[in-house]
């Protein structure tokens, strides 16, 4: 039996009485899955990414994990934006955040990396339950098999395994984002729009305002209906939207408050960083960090969604012509269609506003994620709806049922092994810097107030949860000339604790202009992290520390891609260094290292 188009199960409204008969259960299908094992499948496939995934984003370590090191340590280091002049980051997310780590100093063998990854396993079991609401929605508005694609798409995704436990608020906002969709298209009960707009507030306010934008199809959708319905039904909207902004305001009041107690006055973080990226005029916003070209978000989203993208622009299209030449699919009615329209179009509209963005960075596209999952799971589902027809007549139905089910096997399986290569080649390519710092905590090198140096690595470095012993981080001048992080203010003034975030630093600008206050001598520095890579060249700003024997003793070196040697193939997923690989597509290695000045000097 062919599998059935796409179609919305018709559930019951907010006015239908709760004594309305119960629908028959639905018949046990193969692709059927509970949603505690796809749970249990999605904290597994997070889990991993904790563990494994290096830090892609130096944002993510300057301006989350450090203010995060200093709110439960005391000191850490501070990017322009938590100047209280600007006060663009907002401290109610990392304190939450901080809250989870000085829980785990709570339990046994506390230590800073402990208080790292414990963060990265309550993400994963977030993001995990996120996942899974919006599994269990699926599985119950369309079919089982449309809902097995999406957790597929989801834990076999490059990109998921970095977005699912990164500390950033794109991600944040990827979960609510996973709730807020889950709400709005749950109609099983009655209409949830004030608890999707709860939702979406909550992504907004506390993670990134932008990712509200997400909820316009849904809210869109709720207004039509009910103009198109009665006078009852349209009161009955006002007051759900009434009550999805009032929660939106106590989230926002409870963001003020908190951000306001760090800053020491009254400060909208939401509204900041929109006047930021949005008004901040010429030379200011955040295109000085760099520009790229309209097409950069559909290379970035192959590279990390493979055939799961491709699937996730055809499924409106594909839509249109199952509407247009399945009669089955018209017979599910206008609402249906609308219906369907509705839950594909947040992709859209979210990969089309970012493109046109001069300034892009990966994690701009984080909060669509789910988005682009469902709608590769329906693209699929239609196709496979179309290509399992067994009409002798038509020429699908001419296609034997081997070799069909060989084809789509090999193009499943086929994506499968591309996402993982690139999550295993981008983890034994880019993860040194989450390694070479072990043998500090391990207490055999180094002592309290010690300073680890960085030059040209000064953006791979982790955090400082990697350095014990009350190590600081110090920078050295590169041939880098903008802006580095300082430090958040350790004096005891004023009233309360932390007084970092509310005492103005020295030397910050939003002109990404270079400070030389924020250097240290190199004479002062214990340890130094550098890379070099064979053939490279040295300059006097970056001369190859590692080599300098003299001076530095190696204490630990772990492989680092060399990318501006490695064909982009290997660059893309992982090769196997094995013979029968031409020497061309091998990939070139350099050495990521932790150096002690020598005990000769």
């Amino acid at each position: 039996m062919p599998p059935k188009s796409v179609r919305v199960t018709p559930s019951r409204g907010a006015g239908t009485s709760s004594a309305a008969p119960r629908p028959k259960m639905k018949p046990a299908t193969p692709f059927a899955v509970k949603p505690i094992s796809a749970f249990y499948v999605f904290l597994g496939a997070n889990i991993l990414a904790a563990i494994y995934a290096p830090i892609q984003d130096c944002d993510e370590t300057f301006n989350y994990w450090e203010p995060t090191h200093y709110l439960s340590h005391g000191y850490g280091l501070e990017t322009w934006e938590y100047s209280p002049e600007y006060a663009i980051r907002s401290w109610t997310y990392v304190a939450l955040h901080a809250l989870v780590g000085s829980f785990r100093r709570l339990l046994p063998f506390p230590t800073k990396a402990a208080e790292f990854y414990f963060i990265r396993y309550i993400l994963a079991f977030i993001c995990a339950l996120c996942q899974t609401q919006l599994f269990r929605v699926i599985n119950n508005t369309f079919n089982p098999r449309i809902a097995l694609f999406f957790m597929m798409a989801m834990i076999f995704s490059p990109g998921m395994f970095h977005a699912s436990v990164a500390f950033l608020p794109s991600s944040f906002a990827m979960y609510t984002t996973m709730l807020g969709i889950a709400a709005f298209m749950n109609w099983r009960g009655g209409l949830k729009t004030a608890q999707g707009i709860f939702w979406f507030a909550v992504g907004g306010i506390l993670g990134w305002p932008f990712s509200i934008a997400l909820s316009a199809p849904f809210l869109f959708e709720e207004l039509l209906f009910a103009f198109l319905s009665n006078k009852d039904a349209l009161v009955d909207a006002i007051i759900r939207f009434a009550r999805g902004f009032v929660a939106a305001l106590l989230v926002l009041l409870f963001e003020f408050l908190v951000s306001g107690f760090f800053y020491r006055k009254a400060v909208l973080v939401p509204l900041n960083i929109v006047l930021y990226n949005v008004f901040s005029g010429p030379g200011r916003g955040p295109e000085i960090f760099g520009t790229e070209p309209w097409h950069f978000y559909i290379r970035n989203l192959l590279l990390n969604f493979n055939i799961w993208f491709v699937l996730a622009v055809a499924s409106l299209p594909l839509f249109a012509l199952q509407k247009i030449f399945s009669r089955s699919s018209r017979e599910g009615g206008a609402v249906t269609g609308l219906r369907t329209i509705v839950f594909m179009s947040p992709f859209y509209l979210w990969l089309g506003i970012f493109s046109f963005q001069p300034h892009k960075e990966e994690r701009f596209m984080y909060p669509v994620y789910p988005a682009l999952a469902l709608n590769a799971a329906m693209a699929l589902h239609i196709i496979l709806a179309a290509f399992g027809r067994s009409d002798p007549k038509s020429l699908v139905g001419k296609i034997p049922a081997r070799l069909k089910l060989l084809v789509v096997s090999t193009v499943i399986v086929g994506s499968l092994d591309i996402g993982l290569s690139r999550i295993y080649g981008i983890y034994t390519a880019y993860s040194a810097p989450m390694k070479i710092y072990e043998p500090l905590q391990s207490g055999k090198f180094g002592s309290p107030g010690d300073s680890v140096c960085f030059g040209k690595e000064w953006y791979r470095f982790p955090s400082s949860y990697h350095l014990p012993n009350d190590m600081r981080a110090k920078f050295i001048k590169s041939e880098f000339d903008g802006l580095l992080p300082g430090e958040f203010s350790e004096a005891e003034t004023g009233f309360g604790i932390w007084p970092g975030p509310w005492l103005v630093p020295s030397g910050m600008n939003d002109q990404n202009i270079e400070d030389m206050g924020k250097y240290v001598d190199l004479r002062t520095c214990h340890f130094l992290v550098d890379t070099y890579y064979p053939g490279s060249n040295a300059s006097q700003l970056e001369p190859h520390y590692i080599l300098d024997v003299d001076n530095w003793d190696s204490i630990a070196c772990e492989r680092f891609l060399d990318a501006s040697q490695t064909h982009v193939l290997a660059r893309m997923i992982w090769v196997p260094e094995l013979s029968i690989i031409p020497e061309k597509y091998q990939r070139k290695w350099g050495r990521h290292c932790l150096l002690q000045r020598t005990s000769k000097k």
